[in-house]
């Protein structure tokens, strides 16, 4: 059974499940260099099928997610969804009519699914796949947030557990809670899109001027600078509650921005930013206390945009009732091709569990080799690569390492990373001013040993996290070994690597233990800020031409201009 997976919407992809197996997922801004793309994801389909190595006629199913209004609509006229597109990523200037369009934009997104919606979008979709030779595959439409919680249901592994889904909107909902048990998905509540806390939290970031469904994590980053403001004198607290796993919020999405103009009138961006931030972390925590109490289990999977604040989700885990917190690595609408292709697979909901998120394309040595040779670039073949790099970053050097299968997802987990010690502030501002381009405000992750958590983590319980899903704090004693990769209140988002990895960046951590005593390194995504992160070696070569990274280490070869280099 081979089962096709495809979201055409903010951030499209597909993937492959081949008899319930995930064997290839990307999403299109790796393909056509466009940063979250917004269009048809048609190389992100032939992609998946040149990994999985089958035609397009051999797809027994297509599954795609979501057919509300707006969705429709956009399939129908995609120029509108390119012009919010540009206008979101600050390409063109907004017109004068852009407020008003932007309103009526969410407005339309609380609609939810109907049958007259679902018709025009399946044809829509028929227009699209006929010329991809998938016109007689099966094709099937799938609820938003049900493809949110089948994506982090299947790949927690657990065999049962509540499923927390939250984002700004789809299918006229904005949060679920369902509960997982015998491979089937049963939903217990539900929040209207009205009630949005990720609709609510993109108006903070716009209003901030950043970008929105971008530039989140930044709003999160900038709350650690602020003056802690008491709850009770929180004004946006109080514009939402919950009850028995429902969001209720005070204001509708489309006209909450009025109103929270008035409330960053008042403050200061970062304290604006702080009680933001606290507002979604307490709306999630009792959010995740009504998902346990509601399915009487203290595991919880979960998804959606929102999941991809990991203070809330640390907060979460952290709650007396919940005994393991999972997120899907993929948490954003990015990741539903994945929930899509699970909810067409028959019997796939059981399969489990997902370790491994290199399910992009890789490269012969051949091909590295002749995209190094036209680069002009002078390289060696060192037999102890991983030695040779820990070197590098030991003696305070910048790498950047290109290696196997890219990675899906938005972190950098190992394949297409940055790499740099993580105990060097200067580093850590060298890499946002020369490479990243970053607010110098937004911290950089370690990728550590899985044995290292449990002694420089002071909140590490025991259950690792693979895909730097959430936060932690740093042990006092070990501040300073992390500066570059901590954030001003202490904490980090770790990825934690197995010490038997038989990864290349699991071979550089145990070298860097042996050689600096910490198996710890600085690891950011391999892409300059605003660009999607590199797939092709030439797209390596040309980010690490274009900046002052001090090394390359791609497939088996390693290329150095260190003479410098401070």
């Amino acid at each position: 059974m081979v089962v096709l997976g495809i979201w055409d919407g903010h951030d499209a992809g597909a993937a492959i499940l081949i008899d319930g197996r995930l064997v290839a997922a990307i999403n299109e801004e790796r393909l056509t260099r466009r940063k979250l793309e917004i269009r048809f994801p048609s190389l992100s389909i032939q992609c998946c099928l040149d990994l999985a190595g089958i035609p397009a006629a051999r797809v027994d199913a297509v599954a795609v997610s979501t057919s509300d209004a707006a969705k429709t609509l956009a399939r129908w006229f995609p120029s509108t969804k390119e012009r919010y597109y540009q206008i979101r990523r600050r390409k063109v200037p907004p017109g004068p009519l852009s407020r008003w369009q932007k309103r009526a934009k969410y407005w339309i997104t609380e609609a939810g699914d109907r049958p007259f919606w679902r018709r025009l979008s399946l044809e829509a979709l028929r227009r699209e796949l006929r010329p991809l030779g998938l016109g007689r595959a099966a094709l099937t439409l799938h609820d938003h947030h049900a493809c949110h919680a089948a994506a982090a249901a299947w790949a927690s592994g657990f065999p049962s557990c509540a499923v927390l889904t939250i984002d700004g909107v789809g299918d006229g909902l904005s949060a679920t809670v369902s509960a997982f048990a015998d491979g089937r998905l049963r939903r217990l509540a539900a929040s209207r899109a009205r009630d949005s806390l990720g609709i609510f939290f993109e108006h903070v970031t716009n209003l901030l001027n950043m970008r929105e469904l971008e530039d989140e994590g930044k709003v999160m980053a900038l709350a650690d600078y602020a003056a802690p403001v008491p709850d009770e004198a929180n004004p946006l607290l109080s514009l939402f509650r919950v009850e028995d796993g429902r969001v209720r919020a005070k204001t509708p999405g489309h006209a909450m921005m009025a109103s929270l103009r008035q409330v960053q009138w008042a403050y200061p961006n970062e304290q604006f930013a702080y009680m933001a931030q606290r507002t979604v972390e307490q709306v999630c925590v009792e959010l995740a206390g009504d998902a346990v109490r509601l399915s009487g289990s203290s595991r919880i999977a979960l998804a959606g945009g929102v999941a991809s604040n990991v203070k809330a989700n640390r907060r979460m885990r952290l709650l007396p009732a919940v005994d393991d917190l999972y997120v899907f690595p993929h948490m954003g609408d990015g990741g539903l091709a994945v929930g899509a292709a699970i909810l067409a697979s028959p019997g796939s909901m059981a399969a489990g569990a997902l370790d491994q998120v290199g399910l992009g394309p890789d490269y012969a040595e051949a091909q590295i080799d002749e995209a190094l040779r036209r680069a002009d670039l002078r390289t060696s073949r060192p037999a102890d690569l991983e030695e040779r790099v820990a070197g590098l970053i030991a003696d305070g050097h910048i790498v950047m390492w290109f290696q196997g299968r890219m990675e899906y997802g938005p972190r950098a987990l190992g394949q297409r990373s940055v790499l740099a010690r993580p105990d060097r502030a200067d580093l850590r501002d060298r890499l946002n001013l020369v490479l990243k381009q970053r607010v110098w405000y937004q911290p950089f992750c370690p990728s550590m040993l899985e044995s290292e958590a449990s002694r420089v983590l002071a909140d590490y319980d025991g259950k690792p996290n693979r895909h730097m899903t959430m936060a932690y704090m740093v042990a006092s004693e070990f501040r300073s070994a992390l500066a570059g990769v901590t954030s001003v209140d202490g904490s980090c988002r770790p990825q934690m690597v197995p010490d038997d990895s038989a990864t290349g960046l699991g071979g550089v951590l145990r070298a860097l233990k042996a050689r600096t005593g910490v198996g710890v390194v600085l690891n950011t995504s391999y892409n300059i800020h605003g660009e999607p992160l590199v797939c092709t070696p030439q797209e390596a070569i040309d980010v690490y031409t274009r900046t002052g990274a001090d090394a390359l280490a791609i497939g088996p070869y390693l290329v150095e201009r260190c003479a410098d280099a401070k």
